[in-house]
């Protein structure tokens, strides 16, 4: 994995206040194992944690280029969605199928029960609260053609979820800036990178072998097993998982040429005294509105809000967002006029083309998915008992996801550049009524 330079600092607001992971060694010399996974982010952790628990004769080894969340599972601003971002339910089963796409529907559906639970049967501690997920619609148009929509697909398929119309939004935000929207009750948010340490300590629990500051530098096929190389170290196993994701460097071939890096930045705001708790969002729901120049803001458990953004030019990117942000705060809600920040962090995410997830075949026994597209949180953590299937043999077809060859983006640094510059066309959009 290719670790971007820019990713060692700002010290992110989870980084400076989480209790230390496990205590892990570096992979030195050459090891033997069934099944190899390469990086420790919540796709990682939680396929390595099924795993162990459903085939503990397997050998497991896990290979991570930092410490387990240093990647964009620590980094994200934590709230656990059981959506996507772009495809609804009816998209998912054009792409898929029927069969196959309500199975995947279901999945997304239950991602963020299936998180919660977890958290609760492995007792972990990361501030989780399952208060619920709203998506407030940012103009009536959008509540017409986007929430009601959206609200109607999910409901057919028995997720947990509500209509708000303008008045009872305004009641559950205490503000009057969106103009209606939905919420799926089962999501909520936590610290992710504590999430991301105690599925550490489980998986250690479980005898899969977790080694950090361990990159991969190379991936080669030799006979019938894959030869991962580090730069101390070497593992020989038959199946391999890279849950990489943006983070995925050289070494991954393909995978690191398949999907679009963005990098939102992340504020974490000054502590907030409790009068003005019970005026912002006082039910405690993460929060995340219709625009494609996102607004999202959800609590700590130490009275902070968590908000950002992303910018077109990365110039002086932290002061000018946080002025952008309080301005936009400080509208919606008249209680955070001033709102100041203590911390700001950014972290690279994987953006595929057509916004689905996709699981992919990269060689003989060699698989990766991609795809979360910044709703990580719960759709990996779902992910891992069927990515622990594909890596135990199961069938493909009862995989969620069929298998795909990878279709490489050209020239993916300069997609990355134009993403980056599209924003003010997203803006123009969601200026649209």
């Amino acid at each position: 994995m290719a670790v971007p330079a820019d990713d060692r600092q700002p010290t992110s607001f989870w980084a400076a206040t989480t209790p230390p992971g496990p205590e892990l060694p570096t992979l030195l010399g050459p090891i033997e194992a069934d099944v190899a996974i390469v990086g420790a982010g919540f796709t990682g952790l939680s396929t390595a944690l099924h795993l162990a628990e459903a085939a503990p004769a397997l050998a497991v080894v896990l290979l991570e280029a930092e410490e387990p969340g240093f990647g964009a599972s620590g980094r994200n601003n934590g709230q656990v969605i059981p959506t996507l971002t772009r495809p609804d339910p009816d998209d998912l089963v054009a792409r898929l199928g029927a069969e196959r796409g309500e199975r995947f529907v279901a999945l997304v559906r239950d991602s963020a029960a299936f998180t919660f639970d977890l958290i609760r049967r492995l007792a972990i501690a990361c501030d989780a609260a399952q208060t619920g997920w709203i998506q407030p619609a940012h103009s009536p148009g959008r509540f017409e053609r986007v929430s009601k929509k959206r609200f109607a697909q999910w409901a057919r398929r028995g997720a947990e979820v509500e209509l708000l119309e303008p008045r009872r939004l305004a009641e559950r935000l205490g503000s009057e800036a969106w103009y209606g929207g939905w919420a799926a009750r089962t999501g909520g948010h936590l610290n992710p990178l504590a999430f991301a340490r105690g599925l550490a300590r489980a998986v250690v629990a479980r005898g899969v072998r977790l080694f950090a500051r361990s990159p991969l530098t190379g991936l080669e096929r030799v006979g019938a097993r894959w030869r991962l190389s580090t730069p101390r170290g070497r593992v020989e196993a038959r199946r391999v998982l890279l849950a990489t994701a943006a983070y995925s460097g050289p070494a991954t071939g393909a995978l690191g040429r398949s999907f679009v890096p963005f990098r939102p930045w992340m504020l974490a705001s000054e502590p907030l005294g409790e009068n003005v708790r019970r005026s912002v969002v006082p039910g405690g729901e993460a929060v995340s509105d219709t625009r494609a120049d996102l607004r999202f803001l959800r609590w700590t458990a130490d009275g902070r809000l968590i908000s950002g953004g992303a910018l077109a030019l990365p110039l002086a990117e932290r002061r000018r967002l946080e002025r952008r942000v309080a301005a936009f705060l400080g509208r919606a809600f008249p209680a955070l006029a001033g709102l100041r920040f203590d911390h700001a962090w950014s972290g690279a995410i994987a953006v595929t083309p057509d916004r689905h997830p996709h699981l992919l075949r990269l060689g003989p026994e060699l698989f990766a998915w991609i795809g979360c597209n910044g709703r990580g949180v719960a759709l990996a953590t779902a992910l891992g008992p069927h990515l622990a299937g594909l890596l135990r043999g199961e069938a493909e077809h009862n995989l969620p996801l069929p298998l795909e060859e990878p279709a490489p983006i050209p020239l993916p640094r300069l997609s990355a550049a134009l993403g980056r510059l599209a924003l003010p066309y997203y803006r123009w959009l969601d200026s649209r009524p």
